[in-house]
């Protein structure tokens, strides 16, 4: 059973164009970091696998490990699905996302995008103002995500973020 860890300030977000990129980019972040594991269009065994491998470099770098789409794998918490006794984590791009992730009870929300990122190519970023918006009055941790990288979360930081997610970020 997951012990509840404190929501890490400083978060990588998996995907599958990451490819080999995925494992210096765990050597990369700080211990006490975050990572959001996805892979969504992995197929569900070589996902598994994937994931195991993962995680056992994320408590050897003592990283909190959340996992998205994948129920009965030991982590530190879930990203959206069902509630764990560890940390959720809930995304969302829009006030209703948001309010979705409050009624879920999520102890952080990954609200996105603050800048246009390649995750989403072609559309255009909310600026900070405008993404703290879509969670103002939930009394929630909010996660700044979408084209962040450390110097773009030292400007923004003083909006009211926790904290901010990437992928490319981490595997320049």
């Amino acid at each position: 059973m997951p012990v509840r860890k404190p929501i890490p300030e400083r978060w990588l977000m998996t995907d599958e164009r990451m490819g080999d990129a995925l494992w210096p980019a765990l050597r990369r972040l700080p211990p006490g970091s975050g990572v959001v594991f996805r892979h969504y269009a992995t197929p569900a065994a070589a996902r598994r696998g994937l994931l195991r491998r993962v995680r056992r470099l994320a408590h050897a770098r003592r990283l909190v490990l959340v996992v998205a789409g994948i129920s009965a794998i030991r982590a530190d918490g879930v990203h959206g699905g069902a509630r764990t006794c560890g940390i959720r984590t809930w995304p969302a791009h829009c006030r209703t996302e948001a309010l979705a992730g409050l009624r879920a009870s999520a102890d952080a929300l990954f609200v996105s995008p603050v800048y246009a990122t390649r995750s989403h190519d072609g559309a255009a970023g909310l600026g900070p103002a405008r993404t703290m918006r879509i969670a103002r009055g939930l009394g929630m941790t909010v996660i700044a995500l979408g084209g962040m990288d450390a110097a773009r979360w030292r400007r923004i930081r003083r909006f009211g973020f926790h904290g901010w997610a990437a992928i490319d970020a981490w595997i320049r």
